[in-house]
């Protein structure tokens, strides 16, 4: 039993660990060879977050679902790539929308060389996935297209917020269905496309990325509040500090306007009050962790970890199927 790839995921096959293995390399090479320009600084600001590291999830997920057709078949390696810098890009571009100083533990490309740069990276990125993605047919381009325009939609309304009349949760999970669980589908489909599987597992390998998506970013957002030490190079509590609306903190939104408890309401105006302030933030954060939103936020989790799961359950029984479900239990356990 080896452990690969993100949150200690074990795989208990040698041949399963090889493929794994090997192909992960693959991408790691393939996104230096993608990031390099002929303009150093380019080559520089490009390779930013990626030399930073990261759980490379997507491209893992690329690789498992390739085991239900041929692993090595030649646009499996291509499309993870894909989708990986396709992520990446997003990075940059949300650093700058969110205003970050940090990503992956080291200084976001904004705060390095200012938003101009770190925008125009972010899009030099998404050129360079379009190129890679032209030589793997039309059909993955329109693949990557419809993902890419429910990212952008996904973005849209977490900036625009919900409409009148509009429950604020199921908003949200709206908008983490397009920006999260849309490019996470679109792993399960490239492995499984590219690899030549059949169709009726081509789509449940994307209805399983697109529910692990969400469970995946659900995850995300209990960490912020309840973790001491945030896996993605973030301090906890900073989507809290800079306002960005996460389901904890919208679940408590809810429970006060619903039951009009005391306590909640007045966690509510320290929430919109000035988070900035060290010891306010550190007292919004002490109170949510012993608020029942957070617990609710995790059964949240669970459930949709729990619906990938079952979203597998017509796949034959094999080391691959079996690493899936280990990853909707490697998502859960990230959420406590």
């Amino acid at each position: 039993m080896t452990v690969v790839g993100p949150f200690g995921l074990s795989v208990r096959d040698q041949a399963l660990e090889a493929d794994v293995q090997t192909g992960l390399a693959a991408v790691e090479a393939g996104l230096l060879d993608a990031t390099k320009s002929e303009v150093p600084f380019i080559t520089e600001a490009a390779q930013h977050l990626v030399r930073a590291g990261g759980k490379r999830f997507r491209p893992l997920l690329v690789m498992l679902a390739s085991q239900f057709g041929d692993p090595y078949a030649p646009g499996v390696v291509p499309s993870a790539v894909v989708v990986e810098l396709t992520h990446l890009a997003t990075l940059y571009h949300d650093d700058v929308m969110d205003v970050a100083e940090v990503r992956r533990g080291v200084a976001s490309a904004n705060a390095r060389w200012g938003n101009s740069v770190a925008v125009l990276t972010g899009d030099f990125l998404f050129a360079r996935a379009s190129h890679i993605l032209a030589d793997l047919g039309p059909e993955a381009v329109r693949v990557q297209a419809e993902a890419f325009e429910r990212l952008v939609t996904g973005q849209i309304l977490e900036t625009a917020g919900p409409r009148d009349g509009r429950d604020p949760v199921d908003h949200y999970l709206d908008v983490i269905g397009g920006k999260t669980g849309s490019l996470i589908a679109v792993s399960g489909r490239f492995g499984a496309m590219m690899s030549g599987a059949d169709d009726s597992v081509v789509d449940i390998l994307t209805q399983y990325g697109e529910r692990l998506g969400v469970a995946f970013q659900l995850a995300d957002d209990v960490l912020d509040i309840a973790s001491d030490s945030h896996e993605s190079g973030k301090t906890p509590g900073t989507d809290l500090r800079e306002g960005i609306p996460t389901l904890p903190v919208l679940l408590l939104r809810a429970q006060a306007e619903a039951h009009g408890r005391q306590d909640d309401l007045e966690l509510v105006e320290l929430l919109d009050g000035d988070l900035t302030d060290d010891a306010r933030h550190a007292r919004a954060l002490r109170l949510l962790r012993a608020h029942p939103a957070l617990e609710q936020a995790r059964r949240d989790t669970v459930h949709y970890a729990e619906a990938a799961r079952a979203t597998l359950t017509p796949l034959p029984e094999c080391y691959a199927k079996s690493a899936l479900v280990e990853l909707c239990d490697a998502v859960v356990h990230r959420a406590g």
